[in-house]
């Protein structure tokens, strides 16, 4: 496990963030192999935004993910183009592939950012992608199971830990891959989100028992 160094005179960090790195440090739960963090258009328009999803997707890696996936609803379809823009240049410590909502490719990139996919859009693509391969032939109905469904998916992988700041719901993000994921929510909106509050997310996703349906 990479343990992150704290310097405990950093002009930053007071007795809670102290707590907080000890609390982890001692920890022999493993983090979150995958982080999924659902964000709005409206948090993409606040001060320092982008800087914040960036530290955030750092964070994530720093802690031993091995995957982090942004999802990004939008109320209004013309801001789409800018939101790509900025996103396709954030400053990311692995390759990162932003999906459009008329994206439907999938991709092993270990960052995956998607503006506007819905869950219900994206399952709807993969039930008709299996359609099809039955009409011609190609694909025995008995042979569909969930992992052939999740293949079809365009974020195929299940998070482990899924944040969501600022509300209590998941705004129609991943609703077939989330079903075993650990949601975290918290009444800091995104523009507040510090370091602090990602290093609770991880702590309370390992004091959770995951139980994975069971």
């Amino acid at each position: 496990m990479n343990i992150i160094p704290y310097r405990v005179d950093a002009p930053s960090m007071g007795l809670y963030d102290a707590y907080l790195a000890l609390r982890y440090r001692r920890r022999t739960e493993p983090p979150p192999a995958h982080v999924a963090i659902t964000l709005t258009e409206r948090d993409l328009l606040e001060q320092e935004a982008y800087t914040s999803l960036g530290n955030t997707i750092q964070w994530a890696f720093d802690y031993d993910a091995e995957r982090v996936t942004v999802a990004v609803s939008v109320l209004d379809e013309a801001v789409i183009p800018t939101l790509m823009r900025e996103l396709q240049r954030l400053e990311t410590p692995h390759p990162v592939a932003v999906h459009g909502p008329n994206d439907t490719e999938d991709t092993d990139a270990p960052i995956h950012i998607g503006i506007g996919l819905g869950g219900k859009q994206e399952f709807t693509k993969a039930v008709r992608d299996l359609s099809a391969d039955v009409a011609d032939g190609t694909l025995d109905p008995d042979a569909i199971d969930a992992d052939l469904i999740s293949d079809r998916l365009i974020f195929p992988d299940e998070p482990d830990l899924l944040i969501k700041t600022g509300a209590n719901r998941l705004s129609d993000f991943a609703i077939w891959q989330s079903v075993y994921s650990e949601l975290y929510f918290t009444d800091v909106n995104w523009r507040d989100f510090r370091h602090r509050d990602f290093l609770r997310a991880v702590l309370e996703y390992q004091d959770r028992q995951r139980r994975f349906g069971h």
